[in-house]
């Protein structure tokens, strides 16, 4: 894939979307491509995590070991939250068929929203929209849980 369709695709992650195009420009030019085979490992429960990844084209699994799974296909990022913050991964991702992602080392997320401070706010206020969601969420499912 060229970088403009490296672009293109993370444009469609709604998060990064955020970031506009010389930002998207930026990640697609410092990113790199990886390729799996079915049942190739993306990451496992409990490793490291200090990168995000877009998938570009397949699709993987995405299980937290406590039963709940997810299907990420084209488009999607996984492991959004290590873009940001250092952390220990809460799933394993494996391909279900042959697939290729992009991926987005934290250091590079970092230097872009450096180099970039409007893009870093908006960032922000998106992820306190989403918080502020999910504590809503909880209140009003703890309110049907207690009535």
């Amino acid at each position: 894939m060229s970088i403009d369709d490296d672009v293109a695709l993370l444009e469609r992650v709604p998060t990064l979307r955020l970031l506009g195009d010389a930002s998207l420009r930026m990640l697609a030019i410092g990113s790199e491509q990886r390729n799996f085979v079915r049942g190739d490992v993306l990451f496992n429960l409990g490793d490291e995590a200090d990168a995000g990844f877009v998938v570009q084209r397949g699709a993987f699994r995405v299980d937290d070991g406590a039963g709940a799974e997810m299907i990420a296909g084209p488009g999607a990022l996984i492991g959004e939250l290590a873009l940001v913050v250092p952390m220990k991964r809460p799933s394993s991702a494996i391909a279900l068929e042959h697939a290729s992602v992009i991926r987005v080392a934290r250091s590079l997320f970092q230097r872009v929203l450096e180099s970039d401070p409007a893009a870093a706010v908006r960032l922000r206020d998106e992820f306190a929209v989403r918080s502020s969601q999910i504590a809503s969420d909880i209140l009003m499912a703890g309110a049907k849980l207690t009535s």
